[in-house]
């Protein structure tokens, strides 16, 4: 179906998406809208005015953002996630901040840092969860490596309900060498482990800190494990032992989030 299209639309989304990405779905185009964002295009299908589709194409109008309507082959094509609803955004490569960023962020809110460390997070779906989940929670920002871990794309806008556009994400070369700089401006490093001692409610999560969730399968890698200061799990129950990368993180964020507003 795919070749079908490309043959009769060409190579044009190609060549003006090379050096772009995507946002796809309506409350994703909402958010994005809503942000401070650049958007070079937004695609919506022929005949769809209706719904939260007017609300897109009237905020996009008083923003002065090029609407183009389009077949839904067309939209279809262009797609990554498969569910784009009808609307498709064009904005430039996601801009990644500094993690200097995300600490004077926390600063210019006058509240102690609360930072989210993704040691590996492979899977986008868990990547946007957890973001959703973050900037619901009031995380100043997230750290990613550029390495062993997927990058901000469609899917993981989409996923995120439209939060990636009002988190920042910083992305760094060494995952342990930015623990020790954040240690060095007093936040206190907490990871997420199988093995640890102590249960996530029973831990201290007020005051500056960062939290590590580790890799879907793997955890945190050794060097990272071995530079934080406490390590804290989640009881397991049952006869499946582990939990997926994104109720993890909903988990341990809500109970600083319960130990932060006491």
């Amino acid at each position: 179906m795919k070749k079908e299209i490309k043959k009769k639309f060409g190579n044009s989304e190609n060549s003006e998406n090379q050096y772009n990405d995507i946002i796809e779905g309506r409350n994703a185009v909402l958010e994005l809208l809503n942000s401070d964002r650049d958007i070079n295009k937004i695609y919506v299908q022929n005949g769809e005015k209706h719904g939260s589709i007017n609300k897109i194409i009237a905020i996009a109008k008083e923003n002065k953002v090029v609407i183009t309507e389009v077949e839904k082959s067309k939209l279809d094509f262009m797609s990554k996630t498969q569910n784009h609803q009808g609307v498709i955004a064009v904005v430039p490569p996601f801009n990644y901040c500094e993690v200097e960023d995300i600490l004077n962020y926390a600063k210019s809110k006058n509240e102690d840092a609360f930072v989210l460390i993704l040691d590996g997070i492979e899977d986008p779906h868990n990547l946007g969860s957890i973001i959703r989940t973050a900037e619901t929670a009031g995380v100043h920002g997230i750290i990613i490596p550029k390495r062993r871990s997927v990058t901000v794309n469609s899917t993981v806008a989409k996923v995120s309900a439209g939060a990636v556009e009002h988190m920042k994400i910083s992305r760094v070369n060494n995952i342990t060498e930015t623990i020790k700089k954040l240690k060095d401006n007093g936040l206190w490093i907490i990871g997420t482990d199988g093995e640890a001692k102590t249960f996530y409610y029973n831990q201290d999560f007020k005051g500056d800190i960062a939290i590590i969730i580790g890799s879907e399968g793997f955890g945190m890698s050794r060097l990272v494990k071995e530079n934080a200061d406490m390590l804290v799990k989640i009881p397991m129950k049952g006869k499946v032992t582990s939990l997926n990368a994104s109720v993890s993180a909903g988990i341990v964020i809500y109970e600083a989030v319960k130990q932060r507003n006491k």
